[in-house]
């Protein structure tokens, strides 16, 4: 059934070269009205930065060297997660166009809508390591192990394209399903140790970077990216396993719900 589903989308030519330019059609959709127009994709993470850092740092004085960046690392992980889950819940209906009247593959349409987010993701990464390396005082610099980003950041993706599957499938079946996913998104964004010192989190929280996989990968992103380390291997296998069980029971719903997605909305 699962392999199934993946030779489908396989199938035919361009398949690579269609998906890129959906991404970039996507991408520059987003911000085809504004005034500032792609500047937001670095403006708003450099927004938020700004704001958790007076909350945390100065009011509630965190004490957490490179606050800045541990920061910034953190949220656009943590946002490029929100946005392709959040993102996507409607994506059968809104999208359903490209499905019904072109030879696109529903998962395809999954996968340009991501793409369309590496980008942004991709933006805000070289602001961080340009912030770190060139401005943050506290900086330890980038090395070797920063190459480590890649491989967790194919966690998060994968991770973001399982949720996105499900949530997007469920939808179909039951609307409120946003809502839901806006109160659980929120939850999990306080229950995640974007702005909280790591030693503090893990005090109150023993344990629960295992339990929730956008801290694992938050954490490892740190490790590589800000002390120069190797990520932890144990808590990475974890993070896999999640995000791989997720594309796995997302891939049977599109299966299932997604076949009928046309007829129901």
């Amino acid at each position: 059934m699962i392999v199934k589903v993946l030779n489908n989308w396989y199938s035919g030519s361009n398949k690579l070269e269609r998906l890129w330019l959906l991404a970039k059609i996507e991408f520059k959709l987003r911000y085809y009205e504004n005034k500032l127009g792609v500047f937001w994709a670095l403006l708003k993470p450099i927004m938020d930065i700004g704001i958790y850092y007076i909350v945390f740092q100065v009011i509630m004085k965190q004490d957490v060297p490179a606050f800045a960046s541990y920061l910034f690392i953190g949220l656009i992980i943590f946002n490029f997660f929100i946005e392709s889950t959040s993102g996507t819940i409607q994506i059968l209906n809104t999208k359903k166009y490209l499905y019904e009247y072109s030879n696109m593959n529903k998962l395809e349409i999954y996968m340009s809508t991501l793409l369309s987010n590496v980008i942004g993701f991709s933006f805000n990464i070289l602001m961080f390591l340009l912030y770190y390396n060139f401005i943050e005082p506290q900086s330890l610099g980038s090395n070797v192990e920063s190459l480590w980003m890649f491989p967790i950041f194919i966690n998060v993706f994968i991770l973001s394209l399982g949720v996105s599957l499900i949530l997007s499938n469920i939808f179909v079946i039951a609307k409120d399903i946003n809502q839901i996913w806006q109160v659980f998104a929120t939850c999990l964004f306080f229950l995640s140790p974007v702005f909280y010192k790591l030693s503090s989190f893990k005090e109150a929280l023993p344990n629960f970077d295992y339990a929730n996989p956008i801290a694992g990968i938050i954490i490892n992103a740190r490790r590589v990216m800000m002390q120069g380390i190797q990520p932890d291997f144990e808590l990475m296998f974890f993070d896999f396993g999640y995000a791989l069980s997720f594309l796995f029971i997302g891939l049977i719903l599109l299966n299932k719900l997604g076949s009928k997605a046309a007829e129901k909305l």
